[in-house]
């Protein structure tokens, strides 16, 4: 009775473990997108930050300032886009290389593949029995999207689009600009540098809090990296824009 017993436990956590084998992330596209949007508010930010901070330690002509915020935020804007599309385009055309590589082995050496995947499967903790059947169900319903999900880890039937990462970034990257260029030529004089430096910081704290739980890392050390680097930079800015005033 007791064998029994650990028999049925084992195979209840063999299958809690095959649930979490099967369970892929069906929003990668939707999260690349937001990681896009993420960094390029926290880019926005601090860029701009520097630039407005940076001239108003020169001089304390609104004017002056506000007009070299807004060409920081439209050269940067640009810049993101650009680079943001560059970098997706080339890891897509990657995961395009090996998705050709992958259907093409599949062709000529099926049994192959289907051996990887029952060995990936033991590996992750479930019986050899259980593996060989997961893999032929795994395989059958479909074999290209299974191979390549287990060797390089995405999904070929959701590539992210180049097109939405580059519009979310330039997007994110002139809302997070506005913020220090709005502070710093709407707020009062005496309040204009530690004003837009206080906005900036809290501005900070949510974007690395926000990359963080897209990444699942450490919260209050992302935060504080964010916010020390946007610190450092407002302060050798104004600092540096302090000299020729």
């Amino acid at each position: 009775m007791e064998n029994n017993v650990e028999k049925l436990k084992l195979r209840l956590k063999e299958n809690e473990t095959l649930k979490k084998f099967f369970r892929k992330s069906t929003l990668a596209q939707k999260v690349n997108v937001l990681r896009a949007s993420v960094m390029g508010a926290n880019d926005g930010i601090i860029s701009v930050a520097g630039i407005v901070l940076g001239v108003a330690g020169a001089t304390n002509n609104n004017f002056a300032i506000f007009i070299a915020g807004i060409g920081g935020l439209l050269a940067g804007n640009i810049s993101m886009a650009m680079g943001e599309y560059v970098s997706v385009h080339s890891e897509r055309d990657a995961q395009e290389r090996a998705t050709r590589k992958e259907k093409q082995l599949l062709a000529t050496n099926y049994d192959q593949q289907y051996q990887y995947i029952c060995k990936r499967l033991e590996t992750s903790g479930i019986s050899h029995e259980l593996s060989e059947h997961a893999a032929q169900e795994m395989m059958a319903r479909d074999p290209l999207g299974t191979v390549v999900r287990e060797k390089y880890g995405f999904d070929p039937a959701q590539f992210t689009s180049p097109f939405a990462a580059a519009l979310a970034s330039m997007l994110s990257f002139t809302l997070g600009a506005l913020l220090p260029l709005m502070a710093m030529t709407l707020l009062p004089a005496q309040w204009k540098t530690i004003g837009t430096m206080l906005a900036v910081v809290f501005a900070l704290m949510i974007t690395g809090y926000s990359a963080a739980a897209l990444a699942r890392t450490n919260r209050s050390r992302s935060v504080f990296r964010n916010v020390v680097a946007g610190l450092l930079t407002m302060l050798v800015t104004y600092f540096i824009g302090s000299l020729f005033a």
